[in-house]
């Protein structure tokens, strides 16, 4: 009977925290496993000083810059970086965004900050998954790379192929579970560890490690469509006979938990894989006639309101697609291999990442996470995002408003920023629905993240000589009427004197008193 309930759980591991939650780019060495473990035995240590069981943001940036090294700058990229991922409501996010915008310096920015805290044992979780963009040198010359290259998911054709680990659910499972003993250990009491700090056959998991465990499993019950976090469903009816759980002690037996979450992890049904193998083909954009290349595109077909939807776009060629629609409201949107094509997504989502794309023109509406830019050549990305982040990318101009440094990560060349230069009429409401406002601004303060990236030349500020606003030519119900914020006095300068130039030159033409002359071709 208890093997029959604890085979009706099922568990799996979330997309979000690896889609929006990882940087996609390695991380530092001193955020390696060992690490992490002293910093866990240190931060319960001193849990009288703000460390334990919530992080503030100055004992973090004391532990980061202090013991750990890290610059100033990337610890707060971490610590922000999770703080926003927590699925923050809109009037809250606002009102951090107000906060921040009023601090006249750094020392009252401090100030803000210094009252922001974090779950301590969720952010060990969260800076242990950052492993996931860490290629290992040691596996990668035995020839088993992690995640092994028989680690792959379909395209839309149904085909093969490697994908990006951020994105594949399949290696995001292969992950927790290579990883899950340290992760489980990185979450125990100090007297649960042996001197070596690791777990024994007697260790016990308290109630509340399982709780943080729930930053990156949940699950159901007998296939039912109601998602739960995985300390709900450890308590389920005779599950806890299953993971060594007593009501006495409020723990679980280690070596029982883990084998229960290893027996109950299964797929997850409302990731990538799933999202490609029987989500529902989308007809948004039309096959271009004399081309053999037909535009793919797909949606989750399960949508639950625990999960963020999910929207994968791949070869969109030569054409101009336009879409608000509640299909992508919240939706982690995926924009792969397009070429020579101008996409307008109006409608707020949750992230959007934009890979092997080229000489095309992105319009987005307000993305609630994050927009990363991948191996993208001649792209225009037009967003109002919380963070937007890029690699390898070249010849690639931004159009943003944020309220973070945009990332620039390895391998970029030539790329420029410039402010946010359009509007249509829902965007500011559509900015509402996912807390993103007009300030604080940092489109033209990027953070040069990565080591080879640390040239300063890879990025300029686009000059307001070369600078257009852009038009939005679909006609939508909604009370935007112009550019949220206005622009920049150089560059609303320069469109002032363009059109003051065209002025003079048309009433110049005016007033010549110029006669038509026929032409005569012989």
């Amino acid at each position: 009977m208890e093997a029959a309930a604890a085979a009706a759980v099922r568990l799996w591991v979330k997309t979000e925290p690896f889609v929006v939650g990882v940087l996609p780019a390695p991380p530092p060495a001193r955020l390696g496993p060992h690490y992490l473990r002293k910093m866990a035995a240190y931060a319960r240590a001193r849990a009288a000083e703000g460390c334990f069981p919530r992080l503030s943001w100055p004992r973090w940036r004391h532990i980061a810059c202090g013991k750990l090294q890290l610059d100033r700058g990337l610890a707060w990229l971490y610590f922000e970086l999770f703080h926003s991922l927590l699925r923050p409501d809109p009037p809250h996010s606002l009102e951090w965004a107000e906060a921040e915008a009023t601090c006249a310096s750094a020392e009252e920015l401090e100030r803000e900050r210094s009252k922001l805290s974090v779950d301590t044992l969720q952010f060990l979780l969260f800076l242990y998954i950052q492993q996931v963009s860490k290629v290992s040198l040691r596996t990668s010359l035995i020839g088993e790379e992690w995640p092994s290259r028989r680690t792959k998911s379909p395209t839309l054709t149904g085909k093969s192929a490697s994908e990006n680990k951020i994105w594949n659910d399949q290696d995001h499972r292969a992950f927790v579970q290579s990883h899950l003993l340290e992760m489980l250990e990185l979450l125990l009491e100090p007297e649960q560890l042996s001197a070596s700090s690791h777990s024994t056959h007697s260790s016990l998991v308290s109630y509340e490690a399982v709780c943080a465990l729930s930053f990156l499993i949940e699950g159901t019950v007998n296939k039912s469509r109601t998602v739960h976090p995985l300390h709900e469903l450890a308590l389920w009816q005779s599950c806890p006979g299953q993971n060594g759980y007593s009501k006495i002690s409020r723990a679980f037996s280690f070596p029982k938990l883990e084998s229960w979450l290893r027996s109950c992890l299964t797929a997850n049904p409302f990731g990538m894989t799933a999202c490609l193998k029987s989500g529902k083909k989308l007809a948004w954009a039309q096959q271009v006639e004399g081309t053999t290349r037909r535009a793919k595109i797909a949606c989750s077909t399960c949508v639950v309101p625990e999960v963020f939807p999910m929207v994968i776009m791949s070869q969109v060629y030569k054409q101009t697609l336009a879409k608000s629609s509640d299909t992508l409201v919240g939706a982690h949107v995926r924009i792969h291999r397009c070429n020579e094509s101008f996409i307008y997504l109006l409608s707020p989502l949750r992230s959007v990442t934009i890979e092997k794309c080229r000489n095309s023109t992105f319009v987005l509406g307000p993305v609630q996470a994050s927009v990363h830019v991948h191996s993208c050549d001649n792209v225009k990305v037009i967003v109002v995002c919380h963070r937007l982040s890029l690699s390898s990318t070249a010849g690639c101009t931004f159009y943003t408003l944020t309220p973070t440094q945009p990332l620039i990560l390895s391998g970029n060349q030539a790329v420029s920023f410039a402010p946010f230069h359009t509007h249509y009429p829902m965007l500011e409401d559509h900015m509402a629905q996912v807390g993103l406002a007009t300030l604080p601004n940092y489109w033209d303060s990027p953070m040069l993240v990565c080591k080879e990236s640390s040239d300063t030349s890879v990025f300029r500020l686009l000059p307001p000589s070369d600078f257009y606003t852009f038009v939005i030519p679909f006609e939508m119900e909604g009370d935007t009427t112009e550019i949220p914020g206005g622009l920049p006095h150089a560059y609303q300068k320069a469109l002032n004197q363009r059109e003051q130039n065209v002025q003079i030159w048309q009433k110049t033409v005016k007033e010549a008193g110029l006669t038509n002359v026929a032409c005569c071709c012989g």
